[in-house]
């Protein structure tokens, strides 16, 4: 075993790269190597011979063992140093530019609306995605029967007493339903909505919906245009100008339409706001008196005002983006064009 070891030692010298040393590796210590061979000569000793045997078998294995990982280490440096000699980095050279993740822009428009309205005293509210029916129909407004409950607009679950929300206003019911008809309520109700819809460049089966309410005493509808002034001279602009159209929905009386100036020709007409100089952005009203009286609040003393906004319509007017589907693809090329535009 002494002079295996000492012909491994020799042959060790003479070793230049990688592929030799795993090939004497093999040959010595390898299952069918001259090292690993001995064991086979254990079964012919007596007990004695194979305690001393064995005790010597394991240390030239070790030493054979750390012999060869040692040539190797000194290779791998040689081989790096000689690296080092022969090329050179030009640290002048520009870096690589890694991309990063970023907010995605629906996201940044929900982030400011609700910083500006915080900002304003409302409180940000979260509900469930799963909706009961007296909560998205029938508590605001909208009885049996009623067109906008038609199974072909909303995502039925059970025997159409549960569904997918159409909307985030039953998070303002089940706000007022805490308030039991005695506290002022301020609030904003960012989500995820479900409507049945063919998905396309101006349609989706899910969109994302802004929605605020404010009930409390001597409210009127120009505490509504206040708010939805500041809200749009936030978002489009400080010379941003908004008007109110006569409009209908179940939940609010009087109901309107808000407008807000084309950012994009400055009001005097363009193909973005067919040539009207003004652009849709959100419906809103007075809280409807049944509503307000089914969650409890006397409309001969409460007064409010709601609002509801489409989180991809304000991006696409902002952005002017002429297609849904740009929010959910995750194309980075696009969605980078729209980065820089915010930071312009």
């Amino acid at each position: 075993m002494e002079k295996i070891l000492e012909e491994l030692k020799n042959e060790l010298k003479e070793v230049k790269n990688v592929q030799i040393l795993n090939e004497l590796k093999a040959r010595y210590l390898g299952k069918k190597g001259s090292i690993s061979a001995l064991s086979s000569k254990i079964k012919d000793m007596t007990v004695e011979e194979k305690k001393n045997f064995g005790v010597t078998l394991n240390r030239i294995k070790n030493e054979a063992t750390n012999l060869i990982d040692e040539k190797r280490k000194k290779i791998e440096e040689e081989i790096l140093n000689q690296k080092l000699q022969n090329e050179s980095v030009d640290i002048t050279l520009p870096s690589i530019k890694v991309p990063v993740g970023a907010p995605n822009t629906l996201e940044k428009i929900i982030e400011e609306i609700e910083e500006l309205l915080m900002s304003m005293g409302y409180d940000v509210v979260d509900g469930p995605e799963i909706e009961e029916d007296r909560y998205n129909f029938e508590l605001l407004n909208i009885p049996k029967g009623h067109p906008a409950r038609d199974a072909q607009d909303t995502f039925y679950l059970k025997d159409e007493e549960i569904l997918l929300r159409s909307q985030t206003s039953p998070v303002q019911i089940r706000t007022m339903l805490k308030g039991k008809g005695k506290e002022p309520i301020r609030m904003i109700c960012p989500g995820k909505t479900y409507r049945r819809d063919n998905d396309d460049a101006t349609h989706s089966h899910q969109f994302m919906q802004i929605e605020g309410l404010l009930v409390d005493r001597k409210v009127s509808l120009s505490d509504l245009k206040g708010t939805f002034d500041v809200i749009a001279k936030k978002l489009f602009g400080e010379d941003t100008e908004t008007r109110f159209r006569p409009s209908y929905y179940q939940f609010t009386e009087p109901s309107v339409e808000m407008d807000v100036s084309c950012h994009h020709c400055k009001g005097k007409g363009c193909a973005i706001c067919k040539n009207t100089g003004w652009i849709t952005v959100s419906g809103a009203g007075m809280v409807h008196p049944n509503v307000l009286r089914n969650c409890g609040y006397d409309p001969k003393e409460w007064q409010g005002f709601a609002f509801g906004f489409g989180a991809e319509r304000l991006a696409m007017v902002k952005y002017n983006i002429d297609d849904l589907r740009v929010f959910y693809t995750n194309n980075i090329n696009e969605m980078r064009t729209f980065d820089r535009k915010e930071a312009e």
